[in-house]
């Protein structure tokens, strides 16, 4: 709902200055953002050489649609750069029904709720018409492409260990090295992705080009793996002890290839990953009532395709690279990905487009370069002369003060311009020196996140390398005749873990919470966050313990194997542990990060997920280099990958001891009322609504993001 407020005072138009008593314009809150509106005092309008420009001011910062607006309050001009503007001092607090707001969005108003006017378009740059463009038909598109880049992702990671040990006849340790540096950089390009979309491409023509790439890159993956000169000679044991005598590993040009494949695939799904929900949410109105209810259900079928497409490829694609053939498994994945580019491009004149705005990283980068530069100059006694203190919308604070070098202007302002360097760089504002300083108090508990992400790796690696040890037999001790389960279909179980804790997190836990902590919330963002961190700990002792299960039955039981099903529990773990500390992550980057930076909280979880698989290659690399193979060999019998399990346990149990020390530290950000500068009708409830939209923020990022 959109209000006028406060409006009083006359601006007349003969040519020349305006001048005259101060005029305040204002939109209420709406669930998109915060207060909206720009108070023009009579010194600013002495400043402004004429009201064409503060027309123009005033039009960019209120937002308000002309035609819809003369509909609704008769006796205010279209606001023309050559019409008078006569604001009636009796106006006050004007409701906008529903009916009208859709008048101005047809008339090329507001689109999302009014934090975005102008800036959803079609694809020829004109004001968007609802009725013929996003919607279903092109959200319905956007998910076809989400779940191709599903399939093509997890077809490849959750079963690649499994052709790099056995068809490749690399070492475990390398070959899981190379699945989670893979995992790693798709989740760090996907940081690049999203910063490209911002600043200078915008969402629909990054995922075209993404896509693309992705198809490009599974199409080599599945020439690669077809044809034979780009294997080693087959090995008929390369699991077996000294396997690394017998069989010859592939080198050169073979392994090129393999990894060009997946890298390309990594660059095209990383810039997927970080633009496919918001564009399908692009093609929702929030402001319309009825496509709000709808981008809600969007998000849901959004999962409901992350989650179809991964148990696709865990099961049915896995099942197909066993038993039929690599190159059969991945083709169905390049297909996929060939028709999502087919489909989004088709549907080009059905979407709803927003024009880049810029990035929050570029704010970012420039502070601290400037900081940087500045360093050597000393810091003001009084923070007063800081750049833009006075007008800043950010309390300041005396915390990290290195960083209001940015902000320290080098040159007198008063100067003539001859005195003026003219390559000095303008310095930062006091409100993007702090912005910069709220991202820097999120890093230590960001820090604590990445280890989680490093056990939730070995769930794509050395766990579906121990199930090509055991019984994967439906019935175990049927024998070869039996239906055997592919070694990399039992990461079913931690799909279904997550999405049975995700259920019970709503249904059951939090009400449970709510009643005993009297928190609206039930548990916090950290709250979860560390029960992710435990239930991860838990995960790997588990791990530890059912390995040397598996390991002394194989050396003692003259080779017997013991049932797959061993490995459910660790799978379960992990995965409930995902549902606590993915929606936690989440949730607290959301709520904390500044206002101007949300979009970094999937930044910063996305680099988590990164740092994680990351964390586990050097991990792995540290271990076999130190115990010089004797841990991590390519047959398990003969290793001690319990012993590698026990240290990501002890490190787990460190971990969590670090995170408890920063959460005990941490003080939640307030929720900010009203800038001061606008006069807004919410009143005293405004910290309320902020909540409710941070609450909406976070369930909406959280349905949309994909792992």
């Amino acid at each position: 709902m959109t209000s006028l407020s406060g409006v009083v005072g006359c601006l007349g138009y003969g040519g020349g200055r305006c001048t005259g008593v101060g005029v305040v314009l204002v939109k209420s809150r709406d669930r998109r953002g915060g207060a909206d509106g720009e108070r023009v005092d009579a010194r600013q309008a002495r400043e402004t050489t004429s009201v064409s420009q503060l027309v123009e001011r005033i039009q960019r910062s209120t937002r308000w649609c002309r035609a819809g607006l003369e509909a609704v309050v008769p006796g205010v001009g279209a606001c023309g750069v050559d019409s008078a503007m006569v604001v009636p001092a009796a106006v006050d607090r004007v409701q906008l029904s529903t009916q009208q707001q859709r008048k101005m969005v047809a008339a090329g108003g507001g689109h999302g709720g009014g934090a975005d006017d102008g800036m959803v378009v079609d694809y020829r740059g004109n004001p968007v018409d609802k009725s013929k463009t996003g919607g279903w038909l092109g959200a319905g598109l956007i998910l076809g492409t989400e779940l191709a880049e599903r399939v093509c992702v997890m077809g490849i990671s959750m079963n690649l260990v499994t052709y790099l040990v056995g068809d490749l006849h690399l070492s475990n340790a390398k070959s899981a090295n190379i699945v989670t540096n893979f995992m790693g950089t798709l989740n760090l390009l996907a940081l690049v992705g999203g910063f490209l979309a911002d600043a200078k491409l915008g969402r629909y023509l990054t995922i075209a080009i993404s896509a693309t790439i992705a198809a490009t890159g599974v199409s080599l993956l599945t020439v690669d793996t077809m044809v034979p000169g780009m294997r080693p000679p087959p090995c008929a044991d390369a699991r077996g002890a000294g396997a690394h005598l017998r069989c010859e590993p592939a080198r050169g040009g073979q392994l090129a290839m393999l990894y060009a494949a997946l890298y390309t695939v990594a660059a095209g799904a990383g810039g997927l990953k970080a633009n496919v929900s918001g564009f399908g949410s692009d093609q929702f109105d929030g402001g319309d009532p009825r496509e709000e209810r709808a981008m809600v259900f969007f998000f849901n079928r959004f999962y409901f395709c992350i989650s179809l497409g991964s148990l696709f490829a865990v099961t049915v694609l896995v099942y197909v690279q066993d038993n039929v053939g690599r190159g059969w498994g991945y083709g169905v994945s390049a297909v996929a990905m060939v028709l999502a580019v087919a489909v989004l491009v088709a549907g080009t004149p059905k979407y709803r487009y927003r024009r880049p705005e810029g990035s929050p990283l570029t704010v970012i980068g420039r502070v601290l370069a400037t900081a940087w530069r500045k360093r050597r100059l000393p810091l003001p006694a009084d923070a007063g002369e800081l750049h833009g203190y006075h007008t800043s919308k950010v309390a300041y604070t005396d915390r990290l003060r290195c960083l209001d070098r940015a902000a320290i202007m080098e040159a007198d302002l008063a100067a003539s311009p001859a005195k003026t360097n003219p390559t000095s760089a303008a310095p930062a504002t006091v409100t993007e020196v702090e912005e910069v300083k709220m991202v820097v108090k999120l890093l230590p508990i960001w820090s604590t996140c990445i280890l989680f992400w490093t056990v939730y790796s070995q769930m794509t690696t050395f766990s579906v390398e121990q199930a090509t040890r055991m019984d994967r037999h439906l019935r175990p001790g049927a024998g070869a005749g039996g239906f055997a389960i592919p070694a990399g279909s039992l990461s079913v179980f931690l799909f279904l873990s997550i999405l049975l804790f995700t259920s019970l997190n709503e249904r059951v836990l939090v009400p449970v919470a709510r009643r005993l902590t009297r928190r609206p919330q039930g548990l916090t963002s950290l709250q979860r966050v560390g029960a992710g961190l435990v239930l991860a700990t838990v995960a790997m002792a588990v791990s530890a313990l059912v390995e040397k299960k598996r390991r002394d039955a194989a050396n003692n039981g003259g080779g017997s194997r013991i049932s797959a099903f061993w490995l459910v529990p660790q799978f379960f773990l992990v995965g409930a542990g995902e549902a606590f500390a993915y929606v936690g992550q989440l949730e607290f980057f959301i709520r904390e990060a500044p206002e101007r930076m949300k979009s970094m909280s999937t930044g910063l979880f996305l680099v988590t997920l990164s740092m994680g698989f990351f964390l586990s290659s050097f991990l792995v690399f540290a271990v076999d280099a130190a115990t010089r193979g004797a841990w991590i060999r390519n047959d398990l019998d003969a290793g001690r990958l319990d012993l590698f399990y026990w240290m990501l346990a002890v490190l787990g149990v460190a971990n969590f001891a670090v995170f408890l020390v920063f959460a005990r530290r941490h003080e939640y950000k307030q929720p900010a009322g009203t800038a001061a500068v606008v006069v807004a009708p919410a009143g005293a409830g405004a910290g309320k609504e902020k909540e409710m939209d941070d609450f909406v923020v976070v369930k909406e990022a959280v349905e949309g993001m994909d792992v």
